[in-house]
């Protein structure tokens, strides 16, 4: 099959994209320069205000602007002011097709953040000379086409929030600089937003995820309601690897704006059990309440929330504790009538005579039949999350999957010496997390020198630490003060299976179903809560 061409700057081949690539000659870049032009133009007759030019990011007119990825020797390359000139002469072709009818942003990288790449000093100087095209700019960090670097782009949830917004301030701050300026990158709430401006550090705050995981937060914020605002996770469901329909892991109307401007109200009101109060339970209990239903949520603990308690407690994990107190203020005031301390029985439940029922059980801890695993030594990956469990210096973790990495990071960002030991090959370590939260987590755990075992199955838990066999039935005994178990959760569906067929409409919602991730639980409840 015939590899479509790709055209660039200079033909350098990047880890995240295609290796048949063309240099760019004169012709290449008269046309699209010409084509930028046309597209501005096109904005102006349909009424648009301002045009957003990418030039960050390792794009094409990033490539340009960057040393590393510009190995020209013509007068696009070499020297700073060759490699600005396409940036600057696809502006002016902009500005002069046209004029002040259309005001013209610029997004660039603060830093490329690769060695080689763009530093701040080198986007300022650029900016000088820019600046009498644009309007404004919009300052990010990062690069989208080498894997290593593209979760500076787009952070997910290990990196602090506001990241970006030294550059932003380094630009702001420079005398010579005079149109305003733009942060973006991990802004998550309206305080942040507002913090940045009244300092000084930048003119306007960009917000995506957010805005995507609730389209109410600044309205939100103009009437005084904050609390009201759904947090986004910055767990990256909203873009998968191969992007069809966008969707959000907490707010499940996103990309249905098609069928739906609201929840729309049921034909005939029903009375409805929920039985659990994790994100499933609480996801259908507000939607239901919404289509005007009367429900009952029954939850055996002491407070909503589910599994969310124990898994929100990493320290970089603050997005989802966020999101956890606006789980348990909005459910609670959703005007359901919410028994906690009330476990649900099949009993029970018939008692209330519902006309549905939304069984939300959800999981509980797969164990594994090997010897040892009750020692005082071996400890279940909650535990050790939540603090109930402390362990030594040296920590083997049990299981590849995205929450034992992710306690593998916690505990060496506490100083540890950890190994993760799994039956998959390391390649497919925390396989479940979207693209940008692995590459994230996996470069982390290099950094904190985590070493990776794959293809090994753990044969047992002694006093030296865990006894291991690879695929080639060699053993070897790793040795660890402590050992952490994260061999995932199994379903717990035994009151379901006990009701289903005792009533017409019985859903199973959640890890009751199926053992996966917030997204789709939340999505599944959702969607049940629309049938009902």
């Amino acid at each position: 099959m015939r590899v479509p061409e790709a055209i660039a700057p200079s033909p350098i081949p990047v880890t995240n994209g295609n290796t048949h690539i063309r240099e760019m000659n004169y012709a290449d870049i008269e046309k699209i320069k010409q084509e930028y032009a046309d597209c501005a133009e096109r904005l102006v007759k349909a009424e648009f205000d301002m045009i957003l030019i990418h030039a960050a990011h390792g794009n094409l007119i990033a490539q340009f602007l960057s040393p590393l990825f510009n190995k020209r020797t013509d007068q696009y390359g070499g020297s700073e002011e060759n490699r600005w000139r396409f940036a600057l002469e696809v502006l002016e072709a902009i500005r002069d097709r046209v004029g002040d009818k259309l005001a013209i942003d610029m997004r660039i990288s603060g830093d490329e953040i690769i060695p080689g790449g763009m530093k701040i000093e080198d986007t300022i100087r650029f900016l000088k000379k820019a600046q009498k095209y644009l309007d404004t700019v919009h300052i990010s960090q990062g690069l989208i086409v080498e894997p290593d670097y593209a979760f500076y782009t787009m952070p997910p949830l290990y990196h602090p929030h506001c990241h970006n917004v030294k550059y932003a301030e380094a630009v702001k701050q420079d005398p010579d600089i005079h149109i305003p300026v733009t942060t973006v990158g991990s802004i998550m709430t309206i305080d942040e937003a507002e913090e940045i401006i009244a300092s000084g550090k930048a003119d306007m705050a960009a917000m995506a995820r957010q805005l995507l995981c609730d389209p109410m937060t600044i309205k939100n914020a103009y009437s005084g309601h904050n609390e009201k605002t759904r947090p986004c996770l910055r767990c990256y469901e909203c873009t998968p690897e191969r992007i069809c329909h966008i969707r959000c892991a907490a707010n499940p109307m996103l990309g249905r704006e098609a069928e739906f401007t609201e929840v729309p109200a049921a034909r005939r009101k029903k009375r409805v059990v929920v039985a659990g109060g994790g994100p499933a339970g609480c996801m259908a209990a507000k939607t239901l309440m919404e289509r005007g239903h009367e429900v009952i949520l029954l939850e055996k603990s002491g407070k909503l929330g589910g599994r969310l308690h124990e898994i929100s407690c990493l320290s970089y994990k603050i997005d989802m504790r966020r999101h956890l107190e606006w789980l348990i203020r909005s459910t609670m005031s959703c005007g359901a009538d919410i028994r906690i301390n009330t476990e649900a029985s099949a009993e029970s439940i018939l008692s209330l005579q519902p006309d549905a029922v939304f069984i939300a059980s959800g999981s509980e801890r797969l164990t594994l039949p090997i010897p040892g695993i009750d020692r005082e030594n071996v400890h279940h990956v909650l535990d050790v999350d939540t603090g109930k469990e402390k362990t030594g210096n040296r920590v083997v973790v049990c299981g590849g999957g995205l929450s034992g990495m992710e306690c593998a990071l916690e505990l060496a960002m506490e100083g540890k010496e950890v190994t993760v030991v799994d039956m998959i090959p390391a390649d497919r370590f925390a396989h479940e997390a979207t693209p940008h939260t692995r590459g994230m987590l996996l470069s982390l755990l290099d950094d904190y020198g985590v070493r990776k075992i794959g293809d090994s199955r753990v044969c047992s838990f002694t006093e030296e630490g865990v006894e291991i066999e690879d695929r080639n039935w060699r053993k070897q005994v790793l040795k660890a003060d402590d050992v952490v178990t994260a061999f995932g959760m199994k379903k717990n569906d035994r009151l379901y299976q006990e009701i289903k067929e005792l009533l017409p409409e019985v859903y199973a919602v959640g890890d009751c179903d199926l053992v996966r991730n917030i997204k789709r639980a939340n999505q599944q409840a959702f969607h049940y809560a629309f049938e009902c």
